[in-house]
């Protein structure tokens, strides 16, 4: 058994559109353990980005309980956040989130060094994701699947102890999200990550260790068959 990193129990966010109380999350529980993959799968609008956001800290919950490394994130303050996404928790979106103005190299370094680490840390790392041809390129000058592992490398490279990724291969064709998804989680494994996984693809979603399915406000359990 892995250690618990985020634990949430009746978690609750609305929204108010100026017309309507919109209740997205509704009474969410689940905990996100060391070690283990856990994907997210649901409908576009059933909640999934905002509860990423509870996650790492850039929406606040309207009641129920979270905990983030033990800590209840009641007692989190804004700089505490900060520092959370800086040193522990990576945020992987769709598009990369790259720099556009800094070479690959150059992402990895400011990554590195966000964390606090040397900037030569990410070379063996894009070395172990097969770009390292691509370090003095530009991000409009790579493949999808390159970004992708560009983007996994600056997340890599802080050595972060929670990985929450949104559609991590969402952008990318099939042959390509087939040869990023093992490199994903092969990284995951060998650092003992928790990821927590946003996905519309089943086939990522079965190479999770858990399939949770966000409907209603809350998580149930992923029958496969069912979204077939």
């Amino acid at each position: 058994m892995g250690i618990p990193l985020i634990t949430a129990s009746a978690l609750r966010k609305s929204y108010d559109n100026g017309r309507e109380h919109i209740n997205v999350l509704s009474g969410l529980s689940f905990t996100l353990q060391s070690g283990e993959a856990v994907a997210i799968v649901g409908p576009s609008g059933s909640g999934k980005s905002t509860l990423l956001n509870l996650l790492n800290g850039l929406l606040i919950p309207d009641g129920g309980a979270l905990n983030v490394f033990g800590v209840p994130s009641s007692e989190l303050t804004e700089k505490d956040w900060a520092e959370l996404r800086r040193m522990r928790i990576a945020t992987l979106f769709q598009d990369g989130n790259l720099i556009p103005t800094l070479t690959v190299a150059r992402n990895v370094a400011f990554r590195a060094g966000l964390a606090g680490l040397h900037e030569h840390d990410g070379e063996a790392l894009l070395a172990q994701l097969d770009i390292a041809d691509t370090a003095n390129r530009y991000p409009d000058q790579l493949s999808g699947g390159q970004r992708q592992r560009a983007a996994l490398t600056c997340a890599f490279v802080m050595q972060p102890q929670v990985i929450l990724a949104d559609e991590p291969t969402g952008s990318l064709d099939y042959a390509t999200a087939q040869k990023v998804a093992p490199l994903f989680f092969d990284a995951i494994r060998e650092r003992g990550v928790g990821a927590l996984i946003v996905t519309h693809n089943p086939e990522l979603a079965k190479r999770c260790d858990r399939v949770l399915e966000l409907r209603e406000g809350a998580l149930h359990p992923w029958d496969s068959a069912m979204s077939s």
